[in-house]
């Protein structure tokens, strides 16, 4: 399939096309589209609510590095909620910073940035 036609038949208007993430550890590959919505001053759980009526999610750590490199002037120079929380605390999230480019955790109940995801398993 022609790339002119994956994006006709795929990408949904408003939406952008962020790239192809491969599956891990026997899991599916999928492409990853980023919504237009977007919002600011949520907590985790109002940022995960916030995804779920877009329509979509909040995207993993390793969509996040894909957003980054393709997609980063789309995103302001702050951070933004993943949908990952800590694994050795679940009372932190990780989020991206798209100015530097690095990754860290939150407290879920500090106020930050959302942009949502869509996937399309192959």
């Amino acid at each position: 399939m022609s790339k002119a036609l994956f994006m006709e038949q795929n990408v949904r208007p408003g939406e952008m096309y962020a790239g192809l993430i491969l599956g891990k550890n026997g899991e599916q590959d999928y492409h990853l589209f980023l919504l237009p919505n977007k919002a600011e001053g949520l907590s985790w759980d109002k940022a995960v609510a916030f995804a779920a009526e877009a329509g979509g999610e909040l995207p993993t750590r390793r969509e996040h590095a894909l957003l980054s490199a393709n997609l980063k002037e789309e995103f302001e120079p702050r951070w933004y909620w993943s949908g990952e929380q800590h694994a050795s605390d679940p009372s932190y999230a990780w989020v991206q910073h798209f100015d530097d480019g690095f990754q860290y955790y939150c407290l879920k109940d500090y106020e930050g940035r959302v942009r949502v995801v869509r996937r399309l398993v192959i």
